[in-house]
């Protein structure tokens, strides 16, 4: 079964703290799940600034800068893997290096199928 695992930080502190990943790391990560079959893909975001959110709403289009909401920690970066089920995906969530300082949110990810 697939897995997204949200990464989330407060961006401010990232890279502050003594235990904060440093890039190398969670490449080492990433590397290290893909060789043990876990990773499918995933991918660092830029900074929360650089977000724009898009809504339609009655068919207007609002396009705003920045996230949705504020919020004390922003979505850093994805991890899509596949584990057996979700005890198995938290475990591959918590090697994920900044979870040491933020949080990995662990999600099935819901297969769309197209309508007959």
């Amino acid at each position: 079964m697939k897995y997204l695992c949200l990464v989330y930080c407060n961006e401010e502190k990232l890279h502050s703290l003594p235990e904060s990943p440093e890039d190398a790391e969670c490449l080492a990560c990433a590397e290290m799940l893909s060789n043990d079959g876990y990773m499918l893909g995933g991918e660092a975001l830029e900074p929360v600034r650089t977000a724009t959110t898009v809504r339609v709403r009655n068919s207007k289009l609002s396009i705003t800068d920045g996230p949705f909401a504020e919020t004390k920690e922003q979505l850093a970066g994805f991890y899509l893997i596949e584990a057996r089920d979700l005890n198995e995906a938290i475990q591959v969530a918590s090697k994920i290096p900044p979870a040491r300082v933020g949080s990995i949110e662990v999600r099935p990810v819901r297969e769309l199928t197209p309508h007959a």
